[in-house]
């Protein structure tokens, strides 16, 4: 709909590599550094604050020749499967009992191949600390130039200050938080989607904009999708400029009210 009705290739707000932002830019380069010479990053953040499009990125550095990533996300599970999940992701086939064996012998056989090696686990949350504990006594047995990448939330970093996770914390060579976003940065943002796919920057109105700033809150993903059900609102009013009755559309949808707005409406 949205493409037929602005003459366009390709849609705003919903494709699939986004930019990086520029503090997703620094982190990035400084994790690329730290993946030449081994290393334990930390990154958290708030959910919608772009750790998710932080992780593609750095997961595409696995298509070049010189480096090896390997990630999952579903941490939520016992530490076999876990393991089960690098060795997948490590294209590996063994039996259960040869696991971290090996996992082990296929890491030092990519570094004697020169090659960078990074694991990634996002949602790392989600893991249960006896699980990361075992990880972490895994990963110690990795060649020492292998890069291992935490993505969560806040949560993470105050269960690993705890005293009983000294260990684990003892190991963090670069940790950063990925920060909600300005109103500028919120607004440089929606201006950049709309030149990546040749739109031009007046599509959404003045105030428009300045609603979407207010209700994102900093948050990206949230500005992402209200940016996006707005153009679908003007899509359907056919109309090519986004005002501001069409982001009200979108905002008086439940999932937009905060839980006290939707109390007193149960209440009414």
């Amino acid at each position: 709909m949205i493409k037929s009705t602005f003459g366009i290739t390709q849609e705003p707000f919903s494709r699939h590599q986004p930019t990086l932002l520029s503090q997703q830019k620094q982190i990035f380069e400084i994790i690329q550094i730290h993946a030449q010479h081994g290393g334990f990053s930390v990154i958290i953040g708030h959910p919608g604050v772009g750790k998710t499009v932080l992780c593609e990125h750095i997961e595409q550095l696995g298509n070049e020749r010189d480096t090896v990533v390997v990630s999952f996300s579903r941490t939520l599970h016992t530490y076999l499967n876990i393991l089960k999940q690098l060795a997948e992701s490590f294209k590996i086939e063994a039996p259960v009992r040869q696991l971290e064996k090996e996992l082990i012998s296929t890491a030092y056989r990519h570094v004697r191949e020169n090659k960078i090696l990074s694991t990634l686990i996002d949602e790392a949350h989600l893991l249960d600390m006896s699980v990361l504990r075992k990880l972490r006594l895994l990963f110690d047995r990795f060649p020492k130039k292998h890069n291992l990448v935490l993505l969560g939330q806040p949560d993470l970093l105050y269960v690993l200050s705890m005293n009983v996770n000294e260990d684990i914390k003892g190991r963090i060579t670069y940790s950063q938080s990925i920060l909600p976003l300005n109103d500028d940065d919120l607004e440089a943002y929606i201006i950049k989607e709309l030149e990546a796919v040749r739109m031009g920057i007046n599509v959404f109105d003045k105030a428009a904009v300045e609603i979407i700033v207010r209700s994102a809150r900093g948050n990206l993903r949230l500005c992402r999708n209200l940016c996006y059900g707005s153009l679908v609102e003007a899509c359907r009013d056919n109309k090519r400029m986004v005002a501001i009755r069409h982001v009200n559309n979108i905002l008086v949808q439940p999932h937009w009210r905060s839980h006290e707005e939707l109390i007193k409406q149960q209440v009414a």
